[in-house]
């Protein structure tokens, strides 16, 4: 029998895709679909490419909890919580794509997302959904905090130097650049195309909300408390991040042993492309796609490790890796409906 999946949100960018990636899942099969702003329509009135594949009328959250073993929440942040709790009380799974249950402190959600944790012994049950690190953790678990972009791509880049401490904690600088599919359906001036196209720009410098998260991520890696630098910047793409970290080499540890301890960490990831010496990661070849590509290079001149990873925002950044969580939580192989092959030009 296939895991019935149902996705709240469904028409915004990451449930669009949580659609097209559940369509052809092996195991598992959309159960309900629900969006407020659509509700009564259906999906391929919002998005003609699903006309005749998916027909499913959007429903009410309500329905979809009714109907799902597993529900996907693609909402934005403040709006999963109550819905958690919804959906634990009735013995479902739940997976959040938002980030009401990625910090661990809620003095740090204060900070950040101006909120608070409405149920403290629920968010002690939510577990952290970056499958490369914290695999055991998610396995039989029911709630699920799923990474965002930014957060997945940039502690992939640095991971290995970090945990076998092979690179200075301090001193981290996490420079990203995002397509605008990250900035959501709604629209903005910042994403509006006359204001987009031709340009590339920084945002949210030193300010961005992703930036406790990342910290938490490596500080759990590392053993210690870990403080980056993190600028993201817009790119007029639809699709694709692209982190390049840089870190300062520890004295007496050479090139050759950092990419060991990458080889060694990545070596049983499937979904983690570790590129030969030379090669440089590049958004072009993970899009559509759940793989990270991951170069590094050595800064001879300063000493320093520059690390980048690419992946595909809307995917291993959002919907694919949410996908992986439910695998993962089902005891299903955590490839399965994943292994799409990213299109060559």
């Amino acid at each position: 029998m296939k895991i019935k999946a149902g996705i709240v949100g469904a028409t915004g960018y990451a449930g669009a895709e949580l659609v097209r990636l559940l369509s052809t899942h092996p195991n598992a099969e959309i159960s309900a679909i629900s969006s407020v702003s659509f509700e009564g329509k259906r999906l391929s009135e919002v998005y003609p490419s699903y006309t005749f594949l998916n027909d499913m009328v959007c429903e009410n959250q309500d329905a979809v909890v009714e109907k799902s073993d597993v529900i996907f929440a693609a909402l934005p942040h403040g709006l999963s919580q109550e819905l958690a709790a919804q959906c634990i009380g009735a013995g479902k799974a739940f997976i959040d794509l938002g980030a009401d249950f990625r910090l661990e402190s809620e003095d740090e959600y204060a900070e950040w997302y101006d909120g608070s944790f409405l149920d403290r012994e629920l968010h002690r049950q939510a577990v952290y959904g970056l499958p490369e690190f914290f695999r055991e953790d998610i396995k039989g678990k029911r709630l699920v905090a799923n990474p965002g972009c930014y957060t997945t791509c940039s502690p992939l880049a640095i991971a290995p130097a970090i945990a076998n401490g092979l690179v200075k904690t301090k001193g981290i600088i996490c420079d990203c650049k995002s397509g605008v599919t990250g900035a959501g359906r709604k629209p903005s001036q910042g994403s509006h195309y006359p204001e987009l196209n031709e340009g590339f720009h920084a945002y949210k410098v030193a300010s961005h909300r992703h930036t406790p998260e990342i910290e938490q991520t490596l500080s759990r890696l590392s053993g210690e408390k870990v403080v980056i630098t993190f600028v993201p910047h817009l790119l007029p793409v639809n699709r694709g991040i692209l982190a390049t970290v840089y870190a300062d080499i520890e004295d007496g540890v050479s090139f050759e042993q950092i990419r060991t301890a990458y080889e060694d960490y990545y070596k049983d990831e499937y979904f983690v492309r570790l590129l030969d010496d030379g090669k440089c990661a590049d958004i072009h070849n993970i899009k559509y796609s759940n793989f990270c590509d991951v170069s590094i290079h050595h800064d001879k001149r300063a000493n320093k490790l520059v690390a980048c990873a690419a992946i595909d925002n809307m995917v291993k950044g959002a919907a694919g890796q949410a996908i992986q969580n439910m695998n993962i939580i089902f005891g299903i192989d955590e490839k399965a409906g994943l292994t799409i092959v990213p299109p060559a030009f």
